[in-house]
């Protein structure tokens, strides 16, 4: 069983950044692909980036390609979601989740554990 507890999000202006870190309990943490998605109420849960459980291989959307960068430190089970450049179409929860396979997946179904989200707010 793994918790994952999300932190850093909050209020930021048009162009500004967020780290955002997701925090894993558990010994088996290097074991698993991580990812992030987001979701606003009205709107379908969207991939974002996923990490693979060595931290070497990485892919984004389309949308954050170039602004947002996925990374982990294994000896402190937390994964990180580094945003720049953050647009008022950034603004959403944002959840990480965890896989157990080597590579993660765009689809949020491949996942198996998942954190509560934390709220990102960008203001235009």
């Amino acid at each position: 069983q793994v918790q994952l507890v999300e932190s850093g999000g909050g209020l930021v202006q048009a162009g500004g950044s967020l780290r955002l870190s997701c925090a894993a309990s558990g010994r088996t943490f290097s074991s698993y692909a991580m990812g992030w998605f987001r979701q606003a109420p009205w709107k379908e849960r969207e991939f974002v980036a996923t990490i693979s459980w060595s931290g070497e291989n990485t892919a984004y959307a389309g949308s954050v390609k170039g602004r947002f960068t996925a990374s982990r430190d294994n000896a402190k089970n937390t994964v990180y979601l580094q945003m720049n450049s953050l647009k008022s179409e950034d603004t959403d929860v944002y959840y990480c989740a965890g896989a157990r396979t080597e590579y993660g997946s765009v689809w949020s179904s491949a996942y198996d554990y998942w954190g509560q989200g934390t709220q990102v707010t960008v203001s235009s």
